[in-house]
């Protein structure tokens, strides 16, 4: 390993040559934060300042370079030298952005400045420059899993920028639940009438594609591997097995129609003449634009009832506590297949809430200018009475109870994913049903009902210790990050589209999969490189450990949220570096702190908190650190300083990958070091969790709950430590949380720790 060169370069622009003393943050960076080349310039982002830099790296053998300027959010492509370890001190949002500009406040703002420029230079020489990945997989074909319209749309836009694809479909024959469709919802203008479905023409384009492979009445038996180099078993009816190598998989797997059968109060199972939504679309097929015949006799529908929120939206057991979001629309476009064969016909679409995504309210409208009626109501009961059927609704209108007669009822039942086995319910179903105590049994009730669920074929059969499937959200819907990144599971190359991720129609599923194919395409360019994904997308680093220290107490194999650790045959821990997303939970779980990346350690982050100037007692000026997960909380006081809203100048930050990789020793030395309060900044956890690492905040809140008996053991109040949700909109909110702890040292006085 070459010997580390530290070049620390100081800018001047944005006011920070205005409001702090450079020159001696430049004696600081060579006397205290040991860097053989400092320099300073008035404009380090311009063309003149990054060859400032470039020629140092050539000439002058740095390889270590310390960026004191803005934000390491900012500039971050102008400041990206290969081969380099890169430190930022953030000199323009963390110090000048978010003190004020007064003459008393100058002193304690350029010791604020001096500390970054120690920390930034500390954290340096603790770093090393990250390597390639050497165990990265090559394989750029993408899986495809399902032949559904999302599916096929994923397929095709691979396929269109050079992809090959391998498209696994378990039925005889493409298309899914879109080619029993006789018509679909418009997608374009002017939202007036329903169109073809488009199936035919795609399924034509797939088979006559040089890049996609189909294999029909095929399933996945076994998935293992990571991006790059998964290895899959396809198995077909017949029970033949072959293996193939892919580099990303995309699981379309699409949904389930809810089972109408489990709703006998609106009549389901007990007349023909009740069917529900694709059920309809059955009869409208086999009427091929003449009459609507009702099944029990045969004869023409002359009126029909669309019941919305059919067994969903319900909180009663065994329904859908949930919208599948497409049916509304699709009632709509169901009405007017009556009202355009014979505007005769009674059309009565009765609902709670009318939601029709995608086309604002034109689609509605014009099935409102053909006569379909809307009525606002709720359904409680449909019957079988002398003259058909008789729909017992309570008008919310008029707040009465009505009877609407019928020959068809249609009902608008929900979707359910098919999304494979959920292991964590599973588990958490056996944990319930050996408790002994009656708690412990409620609590597993839930995920009793969620195994119960008739969707216990696993999908792909992954080799994971985690399970063979792709965690569940609470209702079953694979698990993704909703907003951040929408297609990306807890299996790093393994991506997530359609009705299988959540509720969505035709024109949500078809930019679903567009979304997936580019990310998945992403994934195995990123893997090729030896470079991590989202969110981290490009780090090259990678975990490593240390043998001799390693207890075999197999936290980070538990802890990983992305099943990217396995053990061997000593319980030593094998760490599969292209399923790694270097969120670094792993080294935060690690009691003897053994784990490592080259550019982000537990020294990385422990030299910069141990490395600032502690004022002495009688200065009162105290010192708060704040550890803030570079994803929500971080921006979140970038775009504070922004807004040039202010927060302590005692404070220190130091950024962190996630809150998962926070290793309580970092919290026991800031304390011991002499920080007078110490607060942590994630993401939000739990169901609805914003966490781009899904579960580092939740287990950062759970080691931090621990945190009171290493307090009382140092006799410190629990008010100097403190973790907190913080969301990336939060910028008045998290600078108040640092002025509160602020306030709270205030009151309770300075650490008695500091000597």
């Amino acid at each position: 390993m070459a010997d580390i060169k530290i070049g620390a370069y100081i800018c001047k622009g944005c006011g920070i040559g205005e409001r702090l003393d450079t020159a001696q943050l430049t004696l600081i960076a060579q006397k205290e934060g040991k860097a053989q080349v400092v320099r300073e310039h008035e404009f380090l982002c311009n063309q003149s300042g990054v060859e400032l830099i470039k020629n140092d790296i050539a000439n002058e053998g740095v390889n270590h370079v310390v960026i004191a300027a803005c934000s390491r959010r900012s500039k971050a492509e102008t400041f990206n030298f290969e081969n380099v370890a890169i430190s930022r001190a953030n000199l323009r949002e963390g110090v000048i952005w978010i003190t004020p500009a007064d003459e008393d406040k100058k002193e304690i703002v350029q010791e604020m400045a001096a500390d970054y420029i120690r920390m930034g230079c500390a954290e340096s020489a603790k770093m090393q420059i990250p390597r390639t990945n050497p165990n990265l997989g090559n394989n750029k074909r993408l899986l495809v899993v399902g032949g559904g319209i999302t599916g096929l749309t994923a397929a095709i836009e691979a396929s269109k920028t050079g992809y090959d694809v391998l498209l696994v479909e378990k039925s005889a024959s493409l298309g899914g639940w879109a080619a029993k469709l006789h018509k679909r919802v418009p997608d374009r203008e002017p939202y007036a009438e329903p169109m073809d479905t488009g199936i035919a023409d795609l399924i034509k384009k797939i088979e006559s594609d040089k890049h996609i492979k189909v294999n029909l009445n095929s399933t996945i038996t076994k998935t293992s591997g990571a991006p790059g180099q998964f290895s899959v078993d396809i198995s077909t009816e017949s029970g033949s097995t072959a293996t193939e190598n892919v580099g990303g998989i995309i699981m379309a797997s699409g949904f389930t129609p809810y089972d109408m059968n489990k709703l006998p109060y609106l009549g389901a199972g007990k007349s023909k003449d009740v069917v529900d939504q694709l059920g309809l679309e059955e009869l409208a097929h086999a009427a091929n634009g003449g009459p609507i015949k009702r099944p029990s006799d045969g004869k023409e529908v002359k009126s029909v009832v669309f019941v919305q929120c059919a067994g969903q939206r319900s909180d009663k057991e065994g329904e859908l506590p949930y919208c599948s979001g497409h049916c509304c629309n699709t009632s709509v476009k169901q009405a007017m297949y009556f009202r355009n064969q014979n505007p005769d016909i009674d059309t009565n679409v009765i609902y709670t809430d009318l939601r029709t995504p995608g086309n604002g309210e034109d689609f509605y409208r014009s099935a409102q200018n053909k006569g379909v009626i809307f009525t606002k109501g709720k359904v409680n009961e449909v019957t079988t009475g002398s003259a058909g059927l008789e729909v017992k609704f309570k008008d919310l209108i008029l707040n009465e109870d009505v009877v609407a007669k019928a020959d068809l009822v249609v009902l608008a039942t929900g979707q359910v994913a098919n999304s494979g086995i959920d292991m964590e319910a599973q588990l958490l179903a056996e944990a319930a049903a050996a408790a002994d105590d009656k708690a412990a049994k409620d609590a597993g009730e839930a995920a009793i009902e969620r195994v119960e669920k008739p969707k216990g074929v696993s999908i792909l059969n992954l080799t994971y210790r985690q399970g063979p499937d792709l965690p569940h959200l609470k209702h079953g819907f694979n698990d993704s990050h909703f907003i951040c990144f929408p297609y990306e599971t807890r299996r790093t190359g393994i991506y997530s589209a359609g009705p299988v991720r959540r509720p969505m129609d035709m024109a949500q599923a078809i930019e679903d999969a567009t979304g997936a194919a580019l990310k998945a395409i992403q994934a195995v360019e990123n893997a090729s490189l030896g470079r991590a994904a989202h969110p981290r997308s490009g780090d090259l680093s990678f975990p490593e450990f240390r043998r001799e220290g390693c207890t075999q107490c197999k936290r980070c194999t538990v802890e990983c949220p992305f099943g990217a650790i396995d053990e061997d045959e000593a319980r030593y821990p094998v760490f599969n570096e292209s399923r790694c997303r270097r969120c670094g939970t792993c080294m935060g779980a690690c009691p003897v702190r053994v784990i490592s990346f080259e550019n982000y350690s537990v020294d990385t982050v422990g030299s910069q908190i141990k490395n600032i100037d502690f004022p002495d007692q009688f200065s009162e000026k105290p010192r708060i650190l704040v550890l803030a997960c570079e994803n929500d909380a971080y921006p979140a006081l970038d775009m504070a300083a922004m807004n040039r809203f202010q927060y302590s100048a005692f404070t220190r930050v130091v950024p962190v990958r996630c809150l998962g990789s926070i290793n309580t020793i970092w919290v026991t030395d800031a304390l011991n070091s002499g920080y007078d309060g110490v607060i942590l900044m994630g993401c939000q956890k739990g169901d609805n969790y914003q966490c781009h690492f899904v579960r580092g905040s939740a287990l950062a809140h759970e080691r931090m709950s621990k945190i009171d008996d290493t307090l009382k053991q140092l006799s410190l109040e629990a008010e100097r430590v403190k973790t907190y949700e913080v969301a990336i909109t939060d910028i008045e909110r998290a600078p108040a949380l640092i002025n509160e702890m602020a306030e709270t040292i205030q009151k309770i006085g300075l650490s008695p720790l500091k000597f």
